[in-house]
């Protein structure tokens, strides 16, 4: 697998083609998510040097779909990761398991494996961190934008049951972000006199 030329490919084509409207989705979403499975797999003790490429391969082009679709990006991430990831030396099962994880991220979560479950927490991991507050408001704006949200009210109810309902999959996170999400929910139920 030649890790270095796939990530150079997907960030190269992220920097260039996603919208300027995707103030959530956009390409510091998937460097955010890499970082944030790389810390959870050292954290979850995964040292097998295939299944850490694997994993930020996965990471690095779980949202690419977003260049071609909003809805049903997910579909859009393994099609283009099926294409395109031959060409840098990844073999079909290896491939298979990328597109697992991709897949694994469509909401609701349902993650099989232990690396699924890493991606799927990295993807949600600032729903548990300080700067919650402020991707929260860029998510808010990127559904507003298209028309997915009406309003402030109608989007703390959302990000309410969201938060509710969320769980994180690995013991590393859940110790990590739980306490805070907490936190952050009980701020926003307040805010609506719950």
């Amino acid at each position: 697998m030649e890790f270095e030329r796939a990530e150079a490919y997907i960030l190269d084509r992220l920097r260039t083609g996603l919208a300027d409207s995707l103030y959530y989705h956009g390409l510091h979403h998937t460097l955010d998510v890499a970082q944030a499975a790389s810390a959870l797999a050292e954290e979850e003790g995964i040292s097998e040097n295939e299944d850490l490429i694997l994993l930020k391969t996965a990471s690095l082009y779980h949202d690419c779909g977003f260049l071609y679709a909003y809805q049903g990006h997910e579909a859009e991430s393994c099609r283009i990761a099926a294409e395109v990831l031959p060409d840098f030396g990844y073999k079909s099962e290896q491939i298979a398991e990328i597109v697992g994880m991709i897949t694994a991220t469509k909401l609701p979560q349902s993650p099989q494996t232990h690396l699924e479950q890493i991606i799927c927490d990295a993807d949600l991991d600032y729903l548990g961190r300080e700067d919650y507050w402020p991707v929260a408001e860029t998510l808010f704006q990127e559904l507003k934008k298209r028309g997915l949200i009406e309003d402030p009210a109608a989007w703390i109810a959302t990000q309410i049951r969201f938060l509710e309902t969320h769980q994180y999959w690995t013991a590393s996170a859940r110790k990590k972000r739980d306490a805070l999400k907490q936190q952050h929910l009980d701020r926003l139920s307040k805010s609506v006199g719950r």
